[in-house]
């Protein structure tokens, strides 16, 4: 039974200067997020510098759209708690922990979140669905 859903965009040019600073990385990204950053696009050129750039946006974007399937919007909730990784086929999974996961087993208990990104040249969008 689906318990919310929630859908979100960025504008990838909004993550530009926080690509360029690492502490606004630190800020909202989780340690996983920022690790996965370094590995992949650690380069300064500019293919990857944009690709970069993606990368926050579209997750960031699924922050607020978990936020919006929970129905709590960003109350109670850290950014850096969620975090999205690819698992080893390359699908997206999105992840809570700490004072996020206590919000999320609070609010409906047991589930399951499915998580879709996708990003076209200058719009990033998630979409988020929580299952009980």
């Amino acid at each position: 039974m689906i318990y919310g859903l929630g859908i979100d965009l960025a504008e990838v040019r909004r993550f530009e200067k926080w690509v360029r600073n690492p502490d606004m990385i630190k800020r909202f990204f989780n340690e996983v997020e920022y690790t996965d950053f370094i590995r992949d696009y650690g380069s300064a050129d500019t293919v990857r510098f944009r690709a970069a750039c993606r990368h926050f946006a579209v997750r960031f974007a699924a922050k607020e759209a978990f936020s919006k399937a929970l129905g709590t919007g960003l109350a109670g909730i850290d950014l850096p708690d969620i975090w999205i990784y690819n698992d080893h086929t390359g699908k997206p999974v999105l992840r809570v922990q700490g004072k996020t996961a206590e919000l999320l087993d609070r609010t409906c208990g047991p589930c399951h979140i499915h998580v879709s990104l996708t990003h076209e040249k200058e719009t990033a969008a998630a979409v988020v669905v929580i299952e009980i």
